[in-house]
C-alpha cells in the first residue's frame, strides 16, 4: 500500500482550521464561501484549502485578487487557484509573482539550477530531463515521500506553486500535505530543541547544483516562529545526514512522528485529481506545510511548478 493511501481512512474527520480566522468565517465545507468570498474546498479526508478563482488573466494584476492570495497565504499557508482561462504557458503564474514581489515584498522566484529557470516541468521522463544527465525525482512516476522543496537552499524558498497542465487520469498522482506547527506537537521537547540546532547536513541533489564547489549545506531542520512556536521546517530525509548523536535521534523521532497514526488523522490533507484538476494552481507555504505524492499512474501528467520568496531561515550556516 502507498504512501498516502496509507493513512487515507484514518482522516475522515480531520479538520485543520485557519489560522486567525474568525469562528463566524470559518472554513465552510465543500462549495461554501466565507465573508471575503473566498471558497473553500473539501477534499475527500473532509479537510479545507482556501479556494478562488481567476476568471482572466488581467487578475494576476488586480489589487484585490492579489491582495486575497497574499493574504491566504499568511494566514493559512495554503490556496488552490482555478482558472476559468487556458494558460498552458504559465502566465498567470508569472505575472502574479511580478504582483506579490511589487505590491506585497515577496522575493521573485529563484532558478531551479545552473541551466533552469523560474519554471520546472514536473512530468514522468526516462530519457530528457531537464539538467543533463540527472533526473530529478519529480521526473519519475515513483512516490516522493514527505519533503520541503528546496530544503537544500540556502535559504529555501518560503513559497511554491504547482499549476496543473494535465492532471492524473487513472488516480495517482495525489498530492498530500502535513501541517509543521500540528507535527511539531507530537514531538516531544528534546526533540524540538535537537532539531532546531544546526547539527545536519544537507546534500544539494546533482541535478539542482547551481555551484560545483558546494555540495551540501550545514543547518537546522526546525525553526520557531516570533511566538516561539515551531512552525516552520526543512525536511528531506534522503539528503539529510545528522551530525551528532543528539541530532540522529531527534531525526529518528520526527521520522516515527511522520508515520504516524495521529499526524496523519491530524495534520494531513490529501489533494487528488479530482481536487486539482487541469487549470488548477495550488500555492504552497513552503516551511509550514511539509507534502509528499504517491505514485504517478498517469505517463501524461504534467505540473510546472515554481519557487520563490527566498527570505533567510534561521539557523543555517
Amino acid at each position: 500500500m502507498n504512501l498516502v493511501s496509507r493513512f487515507a481512512r484514518k482522516t475522515a474527520s480531520a479538520h485543520i482550521p485557519v489560522r486567525n480566522t474568525p469562528p463566524t468565517s470559518n472554513l465552510l465545507r465543500f462549495s461554501g464561501c466565507n465573508r471575503q468570498g473566498t471558497r473553500f474546498l473539501a477534499t475527500h479526508a473532509s479537510q479545507m484549502v482556501p479556494h478562488i478563482e481567476a476568471p482572466d488573466l488581467s487578475y494576476a494584476r488586480e489589487a484585490h485578487h492579489v491582495r486575497r492570495v497574499a493574504d491566504q497565504l499568511q494566514q493559512s499557508g495554503i490556496l488552490k487557484v482555478s482558472l476559468q482561462f487556458p494558460d498552458d504557458k504559465s502566465e498567470y503564474l508569472q505575472q502574479l509573482l511580478l504582483s506579490l514581489n511589487k505590491n506585497h515584498n515577496h522575493q521573485l522566484p529563484i532558478s531551479h539550477s545552473a541551466t533552469r529557470g523560474w519554471f520546472w516541468d514536473v512530468r514522468p521522463s526516462t530519457t530528457d530531463f531537464q539538467t543533463g544527465n540527472h533526473q530529478a525525482r519529480s521526473e519519475t512516476m515513483e512516490e516522493f515521500p514527505w519533503h520541503t522543496d528546496c530544503s537544500y537552499e540556502n535559504p529555501p524558498p518560503r513559497y511554491f506553486a504547482l499549476q496543473v497542465l494535465q492532471h492524473d487520469r487513472f488516480g495517482g498522482g495525489t498530492l498530500s500535505v502535513m501541517n509543521v506547527e500540528r507535527l511539531s506537537q507530537l514531538l516531544s521537547p528534546t526533540t524540538r530543541a535537537a532539531l532546531v540546532n544546526p547539527d545536519y547536513r544537507i546534500t544539494i541533489p546533482p541535478e539542482f547544483i547551481k555551484d560545483a564547489a558546494q555540495q551540501d549545506i550545514v543547518g537546522s531542520v526546525l525553526v520557531a516562529d516570533a511566538e516561539g512556536r515551531s512552525t516552520m521546517m526543512r525536511f528531506r530525509e534522503d539528503i539529510l545526514t545528522p551530525l551528532s548523536d543528539k541530532a540522529s535521534g531527534a531525526l529518528n523521532e520526527l521520522k516515527q512522528a511522520l508515520q504516524s497514526v495521529e499526524a496523519q488523522s491530524h495534520s494531513t490533507v490529501h489533494l487528488t485529481a479530482d481536487d486539482l484538476p487541469q487549470r488548477s494552481i495550488i500555492l504552497v507555504d513552503n516551511r509550514r506545510w511539509l507534502h509528499a505524492r504517491n505514485d504517478v499512474k498517469d505517463p501524461e501528467r504534467h505540473l510546472r511548478r515554481v519557487r520563490w520568496d527566498a527570505v533567510p531561515f534561521s539557523g543555517s550556516n
